[in-house]
């Protein structure tokens, strides 16, 4: 079974910087496309960042600047810096992925993390 598992979030001050970090584990032929979203109380999920397979990232208007999205491939592990943070990015940040779990697949499958709280408070 495929497994996403994020790590790297808490709480940090206005300004401040946390790297999230998401990583991949199971049954993984490969893996294609990536993304971070996130939720914060009372609103929709919203796309933050995506990364292809072959490094082609695209980025939230709100966060364009200031996060940068990354994968090892090698390491099947997804990562999301995050700097000069506001209070609205406070979120429950999900990892999101593509991938062919084995070798004879035709098509890709969307797996989701459970989710890493980040909370940007003074």
């Amino acid at each position: 079974q495929v497994q996403l598992v994020e790590s790297g979030g808490g709480l940090v001050q206005p300004g401040g910087s946390l790297r999230l970090s998401c990583a991949a584990s199971g049954s993984i032929f490969s893996i294609n496309a990536m993304g971070w979203y996130r939720q914060a109380p009372g609103k929709q999920r919203e796309l933050v960042a995506t990364i292809t397979s072959g490094s082609t990232t695209n980025y939230a208007d709100s966060v364009k600047g200031r996060f940068t999205i990354s994968r090892d491939n090698a390491k099947n592990t997804m990562y999301l810096q995050m700097n000069s943070l506001k209070p609205e990015d406070t979120a429950v940040y999900y990892c999101y992925a593509e991938l062919k779990s084995t070798w004879y697949r035709t098509t890709s499958d969307g797996y989701w993390g459970q989710g890493i709280q980040v909370t940007v408070s003074s």
